[in-house]
């Protein structure tokens, strides 16, 4: 008798192991932090292990912006992001000025180079009101030369500002820079480069966020999607019309940190309106 429940026993375990080791074979589920550029959300993913490789992505080569719907479905999509602008086709809009939140000290956490931009990550506070949802600031990177472009002109550099609502909606912030006058803010960011990849600095500092605006805040609003993998759509762009300068000094400081062309090309506008204040 003893023989037997240890018979059962040993059959018992054998068989909770196999459904286990299974199971594991099955499905695995991990924490994906994604870079995708226009901010860093981290989800909990469910993915077949057999399936489970890291996608990789680059600006060129195999793994480049052509590519990128192979293994990023909505990299595919109808209303993807960046387009090029055309004011003539632009449709004006009482979209009111857009007023910011932010502080003239608004602390910066760290600065990370991610391997496709350099990345500044900002402590909670600063906010945007639009259509009267809250945006928090998350983050600032950088793009050269400029994704979106305006009437088929492409800016050196861009500053994108992303922010993200409660409810996981992203509204991105898109300035220009054009080859000109020193830029102040500029010298205190840059003052963290270069920064290699993969590379995090502490910052802990505070930085005057309004300061890297345009003056004149005229904008294109239309919606779109993140410029890079995932690509997720729905995303609110608002590019200001207007470029701020930085000297060429600042561009090739900011280049020696970032991939060569780190922007993805205009994308079909497939009937989307794109709207701009008057």
């Amino acid at each position: 008798m003893k023989t037997k429940i240890i018979l059962t026993a040993f059959v018992l375990a054998f068989t909770v192991a196999c459904k286990n080791e299974k199971k594991s074979k099955e499905v695995e589920v991990e924490e994906t932090v994604i870079t995708d550029g226009e901010d860093t959300l981290v989800e909990e993913t469910v993915t077949p292990v057999e399936n489970n490789e890291k996608h990789e992505w680059s600006y060129e080569g195999e793994n480049g912006t052509q590519n990128w719907h192979k293994t990023h479905q909505d990299c595919g999509g109808d209303h993807q992001s960046p387009i090029d602008i055309v004011t003539e086709e632009a449709e004006k809009a009482d979209l009111g000025e857009p007023h910011p939140s932010y502080k003239e000290e608004t602390m910066i956490h760290n600065v990370i180079n991610n391997g496709h931009s350099v990345q500044f990550n900002f402590e909670p506070g600063d906010h945007h009101i639009f259509n009267d949802v809250r945006y928090n600031l998350k983050q600032i990177h950088f793009h050269e030369p400029s994704e979106h472009t305006i009437n088929g002109v492409r800016y050196p550099m861009v500053i994108h500002l992303v922010h993200k609502s409660e409810d996981g909606q992203i509204l991105v912030f898109a300035v220009m820079a054009k080859e000109g006058e020193g830029s102040a803010p500029f010298n205190f960011l840059e003052s963290y480069l270069p920064i290699k990849k993969g590379e995090t600095k502490k910052v802990g500092k505070n930085f005057n966020l309004p300061s890297i605006l345009p003056k004149d805040k005229g904008y294109y609003y239309y919606v779109g999607s993140l410029t890079t993998p995932p690509c997720s759509e729905g995303v609110n762009w608002i590019v200001f019309k207007n470029p701020i300068t930085v000297s060429k000094e600042q561009i090739e400081k900011m280049h020696q940190s970032l991939p060569d062309h780190n922007y993805r090309p205009a994308q079909p506008l497939n009937g989307r309106k794109v709207l701009m204040t008057e």
